[in-house]
């Protein structure tokens, strides 16, 4: 039994890419909801399906919203799984999928997302994330893929060798649509770590333009690059009052000048190493 209602919209919606950005997991600066926002603040849509939060999601660590007036309740606000339609600037059909990670039934929710996606003929699966990374503001956020395709990957980048680390939804869903032979790909944002608790929207823009370069989706991603520009002047600013600071931007700037960059010149990426442990650090963190 699907975990969802459909509702109906006044578009038809042909072969969509499906957006996954579910709050919850690793998202560093803020990146990938950042990245969703502006798209939604974008491009104009319908709700197509909203999901049963009542049946995945844990009303005590995702408690609703009361809305309280002169003393007065008024209203509660739930969390809510939307799956939205609309198009890019060319007409193209996207959907996203939107809200609260599950806390619980993932089996489920991944084969009724299935469901959905074989109804719409999705032709590809696009998640987005972002993690923490020794990598200096003051160059290009670089970009690293998890996807059903080594030709995908091979565009983008990818984390070399083996790399065991706790896996979101959006990883579900990825081994879900391969299974289903749908393209999947999951696209990450290298954050530095020294900015990774703050909003960075410059991680933002990369994923938004690298979903433009792996779909051929048409979608505007100027005012995320100029929040970006904007948060750097920030950072510089915060980074120049400290000699450590600057020194260590500097190395990070020598170490990532030695590399190279890729096809799509989204750039190299880290090592297994390297993530495990800014990955670890950022938990550590966030606990």
């Amino acid at each position: 039994m699907p975990l969802y209602q459909r509702r109906s919209i006044s578009k038809t919606v042909e072969e969509p890419v499906l957006v996954v950005a579910l709050e919850g997991w690793i998202d560093a600066g803020m990146a990938a909801a950042t990245a969703m926002a502006g798209m939604l603040a974008e491009i104009p849509t319908e709700t197509l399906a909203t999901f049963d939060t009542g049946d995945l999601l844990d009303q005590r660590a995702r408690r609703p919203t009361a809305v309280i007036v002169d003393g007065v309740m008024e209203a509660l606000s739930w969390p809510e799984i939307e799956l939205r339609v609309g198009e890019d600037l060319d007409g193209n059909s996207i959907a996203f999928l939107t809200g609260p990670e599950p806390d619980i039934h993932w089996s489920m929710f991944v084969e009724s997302v299935l469901e959905l996606a074989h109804d719409l003929r999705v032709r590809m699966m696009v998640g987005l994330g972002a993690f923490p990374a020794p990598a200096p503001h003051t160059r290009p956020v670089r970009i690293a893929a998890t996807s059903s395709s080594e030709e995908i990957a091979l565009k983008i980048g990818f984390v070399q060798g083996s790399i065991e680390v706790p896996a979101g939804i959006e990883a579900a869903l990825e081994m879900a649509f391969r299974r289903e032979e749908i393209s999947a790909v999951g696209l990450w944002a290298r954050v530095p770590h020294y900015a990774s608790g703050m909003p960075y929207p410059a991680a933002s823009a990369a994923l938004v333009d690298a979903l433009v370069a792996v779909t051929g989706l048409s979608i505007d991603s100027s005012a995320l690059h100029s929040a970006g520009d904007s948060a750097r002047t920030h950072i510089d600013e915060l980074i120049a009052e400290n000699p450590k600071h600057h020194e260590m931007v500097r190395q990070l700037e020598s170490t990532m000048d030695a590399t190279e960059g890729n096809a799509l010149d989204l750039g190299i990426v880290p090592s297994g190493d390297e993530i495990a442990a800014e990955l670890q650090h950022y938990l550590n963190g966030e606990r």
